[in-house]
Order: structure tokens, then sequence, then C-alpha cells
């Protein structure tokens, strides 16, 4: 093919190159041109050099924002990728081939639920149940002699709290992508290790795990990205509080952007969180291309 006949498909991308600069790069590059600069959103901004990643470097809140990001990583990448690998496998080497597909549908539906509920409707759900005053998490404990307590304003409870509502709104992406990644996979190899006496575990790391492969990278991979920039449900259930005990990069960013009237330290913030979100997303795509290289050998 010549470069002229070529020329004809380049043409193609110049839509989606004027998009990606309008709404990517150009924002992106004035975000760390603003990284430098002490600028309040009125008057120009002032170039200050390093001086917002001096800052940075020494702020405790900006780290303590960085470890719950570890937090929401078991919360949102750990937990649902291997609750959801178990759901998936026995949906669909045990609950299919008892109950049918309606069966195994309607069950992946439910645990899809959360995923497309409004963020700002799960936290009124959850806010009803972990309410401290009459929350049905609360009047459960009390009716058992355990007593209450006020699970998203204590300090010792708000992260796991907001952890345990973040495992529930996840867990169906990776059911759904696992259940998928399923259909490839020859039911005949279950039924062949089932007749050799192999029993579900043994089913599920011979097979299961070796045919999905793929879709694990892509899920963790996509829900690590995911809990790095968490905003949403830490904004509608607890705004980073009680004190900073549940504060994430992005909300700190947005906080100093739109609170303290930070803008260059808010633009730093933000900066650091993509340049971590980037070293993370070519590590995991550099190791998924090593892993194909190492089995097409």
């Amino acid at each position: 093919m010549t470069w002229e006949s070529r020329k004809g498909y380049w043409l193609y991308l110049i839509p989606g190159a004027l998009l990606l600069t309008v709404i990517i790069v150009v924002p992106l590059g004035w975000n760390v041109y603003l990284s430098f600069t002490k600028y309040r959103g009125i008057k120009p901004p002032t170039w200050i050099g390093l001086e917002n990643w001096q800052k940075l470097f020494q702020d405790e809140e900006f780290w303590a924002s960085f470890q719950h990001s570890i937090a929401m990583v078991v919360a949102m990448v750990v937990l649902p990728t291997l609750i959801g690998l178990v759901l998936a496998s026995l949906l669909f080497d045990l609950v299919g081939r008892r109950f049918g597909g309606k069966v195994v549908g309607l069950l992946r539906a439910v645990y899809y639920l959360p995923q497309i509920l409004p963020i700002a409707i799960a936290a009124i759900v959850v806010g009803w149940i972990l309410r401290p005053d009459d929350g049905a998490l609360n009047e459960v404990l009390t009716a058992i002699g355990l007593g209450g307590h006020n699970w998203l304003g204590s300090p010792d409870t708000a992260l796991l709290s907001v952890g345990a509502v973040l495992v529930w709104i996840q867990i169906g992406y990776p059911v759904v992508v696992f259940m998928s990644a399923l259909q490839r996979i020859d039911p005949q190899l279950y039924e062949a290790a089932e007749l050799d006496g192999a029993n579900w575990w043994q089913r599920f790391r011979a097979i299961t795990l070796s045919g999905i492969r793929p879709e694990i990278f892509v899920v963790v991979l996509t829900c690590t990205v995911a809990a790095l920039k968490v905003f949403g449900p830490v904004y509608a259930l607890t705004r980073g509080g009680p004190g900073s005990s549940t504060i994430v990069p992005s909300y700190y960013s947005y906080t100093e952007f739109f609170t303290a009237q930070q803008v260059g330290y808010g633009a730093t913030i933000a900066t650091a969180l993509t340049v971590v979100v980037l070293v993370v997303a070519i590590f995991f795509v550099r190791a998924q291309f090593r892993l194909a290289d190492e089995e097409e050998r």
C-alpha cells in the first residue's frame, strides 16, 4: 500500500485527534503550567517555579490522602476482583449447568445493579443504612445487643465504611467481564475435568484462571485507575471527613481548587495524581505484553 493510498485513511483520524487535543492535551498542559504558578482564579497566574511541588512533598495531608488511596485499591480492585472471579466461576460452572441461563442472567443483573445506580442514589441508600440514630445496621446491632455506632462519622470506621460501600458498588463490573470471558471457554473442558475427578477449585485454577487471564488484566488495570482517582463516593458520603480520615488525592485537589481557592496547588496535586495513574497504567500494560510474549514462546 503506497503513501498516497494510505493518506485517505489518516484523514479519518483528524476528528478524533482534534477532540483529544481539545479535551485532554490542552487542559492537561494548562494544568501542568498552573502547578508552577500561584493562582487564585481571579488575577492572572504568577510564576513561582517549584514552590508548589516543594510544598507538596512536605504536605502530610497529601501523603495521608495517598495512603487512603491504597485502601481504595483494596476496596475497588483486590476484593472485587477476587470475589468477582469466584462468583463468575460459580455462576458459569455450577449455577448455569444446574439452573440454566435465565437464573445466571438474573443473578448477574443483581450483582451489576449497583454499577448503574447514580452515586447520589447509592449514597442516600447507604446513608439510611449507616445512619447513627436510626439506621438499619444500628437497629439490627442494637436488637442483638451489640449497640449502635456512628459508622461514617467516626474516624475509626469512616474509611472502612466507605471501603465496604465501594466493594458493593464495584463487584458487579468484574462479574460481568469475567462471565463474558468465560463464554469463549469450551464447556467440554469442565465436563472432562469433572469426569477425571477434578473438584471445583481444581477446575477454577486449571481452566478458569488461565482462560480469562487477559480480562483479569483489564479489570485490574481499569479498577486500579478508578480507585486512584475516586471522587464521587467520597464526596457524597463523607466529603473527606471526619477531619481528613477519608480524604483522597482527587478530593484534596478539589478542595484546594474550589474551597481554599489555591488553584496552583490544586493543579499540583492533580498533576501528581496524573503521573501516578500513568505509571500504574504503563506498568500493567507492559506486564500484560510480557506475559503474552511468554505464552507465545
